[in-house]
């Protein structure tokens, strides 16, 4: 009986320590930039997640998907909790969404906060601010694809420390992404992203495939053939401006899927699906994992 109790102890004692870390954390203090009110939806938040004790000091930005309408748990918790495992710190972020009345650039603004937050913040969470990566899947894929081509170099002049720091990740990982609002682009996510009927330049400028520079991180895509809601022209198109401006890049187009699997698993992703052990071989070219 006593060492039941005592497994329960730790195990309750685990869990408070785990619900601490993964405390949502306002990026801005005062409110964020064009807020539209106070309430929970117009305060874009990170989640830290932490190793508990296999950390590499590399860290990802996560960025669920859900259409710019919702945020899907299982594309920003459980990939957490997956990249935990294999030491990389990790950040889901809340951003601001269309059908809370945002559009662009809020949406961007978040994200390239989020990435100043945490290198602003490396020694905090002990991680190499030059390793620092963002994730998407979906509509998440278009704003982390959006921040890899619209990114800047931070603000030295300014009095925030977070704003001083570059918004560039160092890498990318975009998961059946949304990339293009041309031709092939999740109708839903260009209008919670943009409004309707927004002027044709504005189109152009986050069609991310047509952003694209020799500046651009090197980036993992992959997509699914029968993905029907987001076609695989997106990341298809995505990998071919990467190859043109000499950007490294792995791409994996798998048959079976459809769209918005995530690890098609649940914790502890005893059988996720094998573009996670492909993203892990990358992650470990690419000094993430060990």
């Amino acid at each position: 009986m006593k060492t039941l109790v005592a497994a329960a102890i730790l195990f309750f004692a685990l869990n408070l320590v785990r619900a601490e870390m993964q405390t949502p954390v306002p990026l801005w203090p005062n409110g964020a930039p064009g807020a539209l009110g106070t309430a929970s939806n117009d305060i874009p938040t990170i989640t830290p997640y932490l190793c508990e004790s296999n950390a590499t000091g590399a860290a990802m930005v996560i960025c669920p998907g859900g259409g710019y309408a919702h945020l899907a748990p299982h594309e920003g918790n459980d990939y957490a909790l997956w990249l935990n495992q294999h030491g990389v710190t990790c950040f889901v972020l809340k951003y601001r969404l269309g059908s809370s009345g945002y559009h662009h650039p809020a949406m961007l603004n978040d994200a390239a906060r989020t990435v100043r937050w945490v290198r602003a913040h490396a020694d905090d969470f002990k991680i190499d601010s030059h390793r620092v990566g963002i994730m998407g899947s979906s509509a998440g894929g278009h704003l982390a694809s959006t921040l890899v081509t619209h990114f800047d170099l931070g603000d030295t002049n300014s009095t925030d420390v977070v704003e001083r720091q570059s918004s560039r990740p160092d890498l990318g990982i975009l998961c059946y992404a949304v990339i293009t609002l041309g031709d092939f682009t999740h109708k839903g996510s260009l209008h919670n992203l943009l409004g309707t009927n927004p002027p044709p330049e504005l189109v152009k400028y986050l069609s991310n495939e047509l952003q694209v520079s020799p500046n651009t991180p090197t980036c993992f895509l992959w997509t699914t053939f029968e993905d029907q809601a987001v076609p695989m022209e997106n990341t298809m198109q995505f990998a071919e401006a990467l190859r043109k401006n000499h950007v490294p890049f792995a791409l994996h187009v798998y048959e079976k899927g459809g769209h918005g699997m995530g690890l098609k698993d649940k914790p502890p992703f005893a059988h996720p699906h094998p573009w996670a052990g492909d993203c892990l071989f990358w992650l470990k070219e690419n000094k993430f994992v060990n």
